[in-house]
């Protein structure tokens, strides 16, 4: 990493707990008194994925946005294996769409209560009871016309691979009867890998999938829909981010 590279990837660092007090207030503040509007609202985390790809030197686009409706709900469900996922859909991806998160999120003072506030999901990743609870509760707001992005691997990869996909993305598309829609993220592994802290600069590429239909599917067919969704998303992924197995068959 150049010192020029490497003094952009500290201010980039440095600037993120600043920039996101700054974003989540203003925020709460055009939500509770002036424009009261969620999906006007999202112009502020929209503002603070950009300025964190710009000073890291990370460059985005997007491919695919002709095969989804902007009007339309949508769950959308890619790979993870960055940090830098979330600054590049967040700052880059066109339409209103909404995070799900981990319910221990939501109890961060301010930056929880400007989630709750601008309409995140919440989930408890347990077992039991309450887990279905939250699963159930997320599957009616995005049914009622929230559209939500999730990573079914539910962690990030450590080496950008494509890794198995957990059944709950599969399940709560089901139970909430809107289309999920795959999603390749490609090369944020090199620009941000994960357990690193400073960015590099590099291109990135978000590859839109077409929209996969749910409503013929029911709950047991979650195994079905999943295994589908990972496929999908791996043909969406660039040579070197294919799963191992499929990798070995070649």
């Amino acid at each position: 990493m150049s010192p020029v590279q490497y003094l952009r990837a500290l201010i980039d660092l440095i600037l993120i707990p600043p920039l996101t007090f700054a974003v989540c207030s203003l925020a709460l503040i055009d939500l509770i008194y002036i424009r009261k509007s969620e999906t006007k609202a999202q112009a502020f985390p929209r503002f603070w994925g950009r300025v964190l790809c710009r000073i890291a030197g990370i460059r985005v686009r997007i491919e695919g946005l002709e095969n989804i409706d902007p009007n339309k709900t949508y769950i959308f469900a890619g790979n993870h294996c960055s940090q830098a996922d979330i600054y590049a859909f967040q700052g880059y991806f066109p339409h209103d769409f909404r995070w799900i998160a981990k319910k221990e999120l939501f109890r961060i003072p301010l930056f929880g209560h400007a989630m709750r506030r601008s309409g995140f999901v919440a989930m408890d990743r347990s077992r039991g009871r309450e887990a279905l609870k939250s699963l159930n509760q997320a599957a009616e707001q995005i049914a009622a016309g929230t559209s939500v992005i999730i990573f079914p691997e539910g962690t990030r990869s450590p080496d950008g691979r494509l890794q198995p996909f957990k059944t709950g993305a599969a399940l709560l598309a089901i139970k909430s009867g809107v289309p999920v829609v795959p999603i390749g993220f490609n090369g944020t592994h090199r620009v941000l890998p994960k357990h690193k802290l400073l960015a590099r600069s590099g291109d990135v590429v978000l590859r839109i999938g077409k929209p996969i239909p749910t409503i013929d599917f029911k709950p047991k067919d979650k195994q079905i829909l999943a295994k589908r969704l990972h496929d999908e998303v791996a043909r969406l992924l660039d040579p070197e981010q294919q799963p191992v197995e499929e990798t070995g068959a070649h």
